[in-house]
């Protein structure tokens, strides 16, 4: 047994994707449930690494799959019908600095078989989503086109105000202030204020492969 890495999961997404795009699963059959069918994938694809490598399991503490500090990502399984799902408000930051974790998402295609009373996931898109890459896109291209005009401090906290980002006035100014020694990379999610934040998945799939830090392995 070996401990895993970012690389090693990576390689074994691209394998476990191309069997599991082949099998047929009679436990999801006839499922709506998005919840269900991704809680299925993550357990399976968790216990296929399983088999040949060491690692931390995330737990409701860590809110992440795998979060040690060599891996520190987080598993997220989406349908290609709306490729999207939610994950734990920290902090309005989150959508400007990124969610401070790794995402590898798998984007799926359920097609049930009837006849044999199985479904089969299609594993449509495999996308590794470097931590750095995580903030919101709109978010964080209009604060650089701020910088690079030469805004200043209160055009930020109007953009913060216009975006309803969910922060006072005290944590405008200090975001406003860090900004400016601390400019952001652009983010390519889109990220949907709620009680949880609602991650959207379209441009990630649409720029994989092209993007630094974007990886598409399937």
């Amino acid at each position: 047994m070996i401990e895993l890495t970012i690389d090693l999961l990576k390689k074994e997404a691209k394998s476990f994707s191309i069997i599991e795009s082949n099998h047929d699963e009679s436990s999801i059959f006839g499922s709506t449930d998005g919840k269900a069918v991704g809680t299925y994938l993550e357990h399976k694809f968790q216990e296929y690494l399983k088999k040949n490598y060491i690692f931390v399991n995330g737990n409701s503490a860590s809110g992440i799959d795998f979060p040690s500090e060599i891996i520190n990502v987080d598993i997220k399984v989406t349908s290609i019908t709306q490729p999207q799902s939610s994950c734990p408000f920290k902090s309005a930051r989150q959508k400007i600095y990124g969610l401070g974790y790794n995402l590898l998402i798998f984007v799926y295609e359920k097609v049930d078989n009837n006849e044999t009373k199985k479904s089969r996931l299609n594993i449509l898109h495999t996308v590794f989503v470097d931590k750095n890459r995580t903030a919101d896109y709109q978010l964080t291209t209009t604060i650089n086109s701020i910088l690079d005009n030469n805004g200043n401090k209160d055009d930020l906290i109007s953009l913060f105000s216009d975006k309803n980002l969910p922060i006072d006035e005290i944590e405008a100014s200090n975001i406003a202030d860090d900004i400016f020694t601390n400019r952001p990379n652009i983010g390519y999610l889109t990220i949907s204020n709620a009680l949880q934040w609602r991650l959207q998945y379209g441009r990630i799939i649409e720029k994989a492969g092209t993007i630094s830090g974007i990886d598409k392995l399937k």
